[in-house]
């Protein structure tokens, strides 16, 4: 008898960026020069003032259970900067913090999804969104966005994707891995859109919210069409703005029944979020926002020295990122140049060659590309971008 793992797991394929972690982690340890711009994790330190009150929480004896759908300090910050900043209004009831907002989208998905469901996910897209549908039995339906749409899924693309079977929409802005934001005004065209499919829900990952390197406003799908507030689920969380990737915190905030359903799966998952952490994450949404401004001016600068670089080498174009600390290139005429067969091959000469980690756009759903990540240093993103040049310009 062969022992074999369950059918909806076998389904599932491990994260791309993960992996790519992984791999740049044993060759630094072997010694080998690697510059890893495949993982979007900040470079900076998380803010003192946070990292203060995390300390304060051990002390004063935070270390236990708490509620399992988050305490009522951080849920009344929640409430607060949704209410500040995006002009929404939510009860303790309707809000649910996690580990992370992946945990957040993965609560959602078991709560909501069933065998035979459809998710709409548009390409290129964040890695664990089909797969997190998958693991809820669900299938995903892949609406693509090429790059010159700038990545955006349009009306005309959305009415295409959906069917009776339609029941999610995942929407990222700005997004992961490609950088594009949409405005108000583009929202609103797919709310109008999705008034006359009543059964599918939308969530509104803003976890790059604050991350803007175009001085653009962030626009939140809930308040942009507030007759389908009901069915829509924003999802945010303090790893990428505040730099607190390791402390593990993300929220959800959507109708009530559905964030019990929520409150249910993680009950019977993780419990309850670390407790530490959610008082860090209180210092971080009601202190000082101030740390958030220096790190972002960090990124528009090296946001616009990587997309001039990679603009210049011979088979290569990148779109300026709206927001988040990526960029997109499409590398297609580089890869025919160097006689290999797509991005993955690409991807696999950079490490090895060029000493240059950087994630395949196959995994995002959007071959002919890769992402890099400039949450590095400008010192290590000058030599990087100077490897990579001369390594797609043999």
């Amino acid at each position: 008898m062969s022992l074999t793992v369950s059918n909806r797991v076998a389904r599932v394929r491990p994260s791309a960026t993960g992996t790519v972690l992984a791999r740049a982690i044993t060759l630094r340890q072997a010694g080998v020069d690697i510059i890893n711009l495949g993982t979007g994790e900040p470079d900076f330190d998380t803010p003192e003032h946070i990292r203060d009150a995390a300390h304060a929480a051990i002390d004063s004896g935070k270390t236990r259970y708490t509620a399992i759908s988050g305490t009522a300090e951080l849920k009344a910050a929640i409430r607060d900067k949704l209410r500040r900043e995006n002009g929404l209004e939510y009860g303790d009831a309707d809000i649910l913090v996690s580990g992370g907002a992946k945990q957040s989208i993965f609560n959602l998905c078991q709560a909501w999804l069933d065998e035979g469901m459809e998710a709409i996910v548009p390409a290129p897209y964040w890695v664990s969104y089909p797969e997190m549908v998958r693991l809820a039995g669900a299938e995903p339906v892949i609406a693509r966005a090429d790059y010159d749409s700038g990545f955006k899924l349009t009306p005309t693309s959305l009415e295409a994707a959906l069917t009776k079977r339609s029941r999610l929409l995942l929407l990222n802005s700005p997004c992961n891995p490609t950088g594009a934001a949409y405005s108000a005004a583009e929202l609103g065209r797919l709310g109008e859109v999705l008034e006359d499919w009543p059964e599918v829900l939308v969530v509104a990952d803003d976890i790059y919210e604050h991350i803007r390197l175009d001085g653009g406003e962030h626009a939140t799908f809930a308040a942009v069409c507030p007759s389908l507030a009901e069915r829509c689920v924003t999802v945010n969380g303090v790893s990428k703005v505040y730099a607190m990737t390791g402390w593990r915190i993300g929220y959800a905030a959507g109708p009530r029944w559905l964030i019990e359903a929520m409150t249910t799966v993680q009950s019977q998952s993780t419990s309850n979020p670390c407790s530490v952490s959610q008082a860090a994450a209180v210092a971080a949404l009601n202190g000082s926002q101030e740390p958030i401004v220096g790190m972002v001016e960090a990124y528009r600068a090296r946001h616009a020295a990587v997309v001039a670089a990679l603009n210049a080498i011979d088979g290569v174009r990148c779109h300026p990122s709206a927001g988040t600390f990526y960029a997109f290139p499409e590398i297609r005429g580089a890869t025919r140049k160097l006689g290999l067969e797509g991005d993955i091959d690409l991807c696999e000469r950079l490490l090895e060659q060029a000493r240059v980690a950087l994630v395949p756009g196959s995994a995002f759903g959007a071959p002919g590309f890769v992402r890099l990540s400039f949450a590095a240093g400008l010192d290590d993103l000058e030599i990087a971008l100077g490897r990579l040049k001369s390594a797609l310009s043999a």
